[in-house]
């Protein structure tokens, strides 16, 4: 199977990305009939770039730390190709970064058809642990033998196609880090939450949970630190401004990113207009996303992100907001305009049309967005 590296990572030289990428395909050839050759032009099986951020697949990376690489499937309409995060600090053969060995040779494991296993300490864990050397697990071999065979005495120049396994929804697997023992959703108070480029986000304690059109993403929940660098410890509030700043709140300070760059904080919310205590939530609310309302305490301000300023000092009553609890935990808003409000484990559901909330409400937040069974 020929294989193609189209870009390659900053901090390596290409010749040793060259001898890692084989060596990382070694690892599935040697317990299998299959054969990989490097091409340099041309057609390929196996097509591997680093990129960056949004890059053609609708599977943004999402800078340093996070989403490491993903690959797509067999049989998938990007069949074959392999995206490695640029932004990550590629090493190679130690922890001072992202060993490319491992994570290459988990993303060719997809490319040939293998999906995540949750047996520990085998290569398509779908969590990033460094580990040297690299081996495969038991479970790994029997996996890719079962779709390819074993080694024939004899290389077979034409690899054996792969046995028809089912495919997950989604058509690529995306590998990160893991550390601690993460909060279970289904069973969590969510601290904060927002819709940050168009994917929603759930805070708690150090952890974030990521959804992608409605569907909790492989590796999550995650420190939320791996997405953002100096964040507070645990966030009360966050939401993204219609610039793309991302603010996070913690007692009485505030810190705002681009991307994944800190750019000033943490400053004290003061500063803004507002009392100095705790921000309980913020909502980002509107068709062109250009209303911000922060609430605490049983109230509530207008904030303007370009003058950061509030809009008065003197806050309104949740009672604007029909049907809302006055103390809540975080809202959002989706993409249809409807507004969300969090409190402990229930959520209500705000029609901007009526102005008021929803029939039916409240519900619970793990039952809808985490599919957990429902609690009494």
């Amino acid at each position: 199977l020929p294989s193609r590296i189209i870009r390659f990572p900053w901090q390596l030289v290409k010749a040793k990305v060259r001898r890692t990428i084989e060596e990382a395909l070694k690892v599935w050839s040697d317990v299998t009939p299959l054969t990989f050759t490097e091409v340099q032009e041309g057609r390929a099986d196996i097509v591997i770039d680093f990129t960056r951020y949004w890059h053609g697949d609708n599977l943004p990376f999402d800078g340093p730390g996070g989403i490491l690489a993903h690959a797509f499937f067999p049989k998938t309409h990007r069949e074959g190709d392999v995206h490695f995060d640029y932004d990550e600090t590629w090493t190679i053969g130690n922890s001072l970064g992202t060993d490319l060995l491992q994570v290459a040779a988990h993303e060719f494991g997809h490319v040939l058809g293998l999906q995540h296993t949750a047996v520990s300490k085998s290569l398509m864990s779908p969590f990033y642990i460094f580990r040297y050397p690299l081996s495969l697990s038991e479970d790994d071999k029997q996996g890719i033998q079962y779709l390819y065979g074993k080694p024939s005495p004899e290389p077979d120049p034409t690899p054996t196609q792969p046995a028809e396994l089912p495919q997950p929804d989604l058509e690529t697997n995306e590998i990160t880090n893991v550390e601690a023992v993460q909060p279970d959703a289904c069973h969590a108070a969510f601290d904060a939450a927002a819709t940050i480029r168009g994917e929603l986000f759930f805070f708690r304690s150090r952890y974030v949970w990521r959804l992608r059109a409605g569907k909790l993403q492989d590796g999550y929940p995650a420190l939320a630190s791996r997405h953002w660098q100096g964040i507070p410890s645990s966030v009360d509030a966050t939401f993204e401004d219609p610039l793309g700043n991302i603010w996070f709140f913690q007692d009485s300070q505030y810190w705002i990113y681009d991307g994944e760059r800190r750019v000033s904080g943490p400053t004290p919310i003061v500063e803004l207009g507002l009392p100095a205590s705790p921000v309980q939530a913020a909502l980002v609310w509107g068709a062109e996303k250009s209303k911000v309302y922060i609430f605490s305490g049983g109230n509530y301000w207008r904030f303007n992100p370009h003058r950061r300023q509030v809009d008065n000092i003197y806050p309104r009553a949740m009672a604007d907001w029909r049907g809302v609890p006055p103390e809540i935990d975080a809202a959002f808003q989706d993409e249809l305009g409807f507004a969300y409000f969090l409190r402990g484990r229930d959520y209500w559901k705000f029609d901007p049309v009526q102005v008021k909330v929803l029939e039916g409400y409240p519900r619970q937040i793990s039952q809808d967005f985490f599919s957990c069974t429902p609690s009494s």
